[in-house]
């Protein structure tokens, strides 16, 4: 190909000297090949109205800059192995985070691999297949997403504490003492249980790589958690309960009414928060006046993979009912995000606004979260004498032996619908005493 010499006078070159492909620049594709590289032209390149700008580096053979439409600048080498027929091309990064001096640098060692025979485009494939975070991306794809309902917990854990760190590393480098110093990162945050959850993330991966024949060991194996988990034993009192309760019916409560009829519905049902926040209409069990009496969680939502039915008492009822009168949908608790509905988090932060909110200094002093709703609405049954067995239906726990397991399946319907009645009544007399049932104290 035969290349002319010109002297440049447009706005992006005005004043150097360069030699113009009569091929591409024609075409439009903005090549301009080749040209000493100095700061001070690389800075007074101006950006092509579209496409790109390319520059060949006269004093660095191989290193080119590229000029995007937006005004980006980065630096890439351009080269063709032995005996492969294309050119290829390793971009070496942005400028001025990479330097001119250190993009020659660059250029310069990836001259030297060609040069004995090596292909830096395929020993950077390689790398990258032997990277930690494709190891990740296999993890989710072939394991989390398909047998895992924690898939999306792992990936945002990956995304935001393991892979930042361990993204580029070949996984096979990473040790046991690495695995112990990202762990203990989290410990030393006070976030025990996340840096346990992590831990077991991790372990799982590096699992699941011995399983497909990526590694031979697993770093975090027979690794004790370091984080130390206390059990919650956080149960609502009656002034609790009540507090929670006129918080959340206050029409001028700021937080939003499908987040809090959620909420009570937990309190009601004993089911799980998430379980509660994603009610569908499809759901739902209605009667002949159109009035919903029961609530099926189907198992791909069901923590164990179990439909679960809830019977709904008339509190729980009502709470439906208004929540499917404030806006049409799928779902009954409705909300603007992605999913379309309320989720956990949305729930939580309710719990935590109820800080402000609420008048009982218990709530302040150690703040419940809606998980400890769940354990009100168990604690208070055994308490009202439901049998273990019935507590333990209603809040969807199967039984582990092989009995539980594998032989009875009977649902227990008619004994949760007599105990959440029963509860429906407990809940009903701690919101709204009977002035009977309030104790007055006089002064002497």
């Amino acid at each position: 190909m035969l290349y002319q010499s010109v002297y440049l006078s447009s706005s992006s070159f005005a004043g150097t000297r360069g030699i113009l492909c009569p091929r591409c620049v024609p075409k439009g594709k903005g090549l301009f090949v080749p040209t000493p590289l100095t700061d001070v032209l690389i800075r007074g390149l101006r950006p092509p109205a579209k496409g790109r700008l390319e520059v060949a580096d006269a004093a660095c053979r191989g290193l080119w800059l590229r000029v995007t439409a937006l005004g980006s600048k980065s630096f890439a080498f351009r080269y063709r192995a032995q005996g492969i027929p294309l050119v290829e091309r390793l971009t070496l990064g942005k400028y001025p985070d990479v330097s001119l001096r250190d993009a020659r640098v660059r250029a310069d060692k990836l001259r030297s691999q060609i040069a004995a025979g090596k292909n830096p485009s395929a020993h950077r494939r390689e790398r990258s297949a032997r990277s930690f975070a494709a190891l990740a991306e296999r993890y989710l794809t072939e394991h989390a997403r398909r047998h895992k309902r924690t898939a999306a917990k792992d990936e945002r854990n990956l995304r935001l504490h393991i892979l930042p760190r361990w993204a580029e590393r070949d996984f096979a480098s990473i040790t046991r003492a690495d695995v112990i110093a990202l762990i203990e990162r989290l410990v030393s945050a006070d976030k025990p249980v996340l840096a346990n959850r992590v831990h077991a993330l991790i372990s799982g991966i590096f699992s699941f790589a011995m399983d497909v024949d990526l590694a031979s060991a697993n770093p975090a194996a027979r690794l004790r958690k370091r984080g130390v988990e206390t059990v919650r034993t956080r149960t609502l009192s009656d002034a609790e309960i009540q507090s929670f309760w006129r918080c959340l019916s206050d029409i001028e409560s700021p937080i939003p009414k499908s987040v809090g009829l959620a909420l009570r519905l937990v309190l009601a049902t004993g089911c799980r928060p998430g379980e509660a926040a994603a009610m569908a209409h499809a759901e739902l069990e209605f009667d002949g006046d159109g009035k919903p009496t029961g609530w099926t969680i189907p198992s791909a939502r069901s923590k164990n993979r179990r439909a679960h039915f809830v019977p709904l008492s008339p509190v729980a009822s009502a709470l439906v009912t208004e929540a499917m009168a404030q806006r049409s949908g799928a779902f009954v608790f409705v909300s603007r995000s992605k999913r379309g509905h309320v989720d956990n988090i949305a729930l939580a932060k309710a719990m935590s606004e109820m800080l402000a909110l609420s008048p009982a200094e218990s709530w302040r002093a150690d703040p419940p979260t809606p998980h400890d709703l769940r354990r009100t609405v168990a604690t208070r049954l055994a308490a009202a004498g439901v049998p273990s067995e019935d507590v333990a239906a209603i809040l969807g726990h199967v039984r582990a032996d092989v009995t539980g397991r594998h032989y009875d399946h009977y649902d227990r319907a008619d004994e949760k619908r007599r105990a959440l009645k029963r509860w429906a009544r407990i809940l009903a007399s701690i919101i709204e005493p009977s002035p009977a049932s309030k104790v007055v104290s006089l002064r002497s």
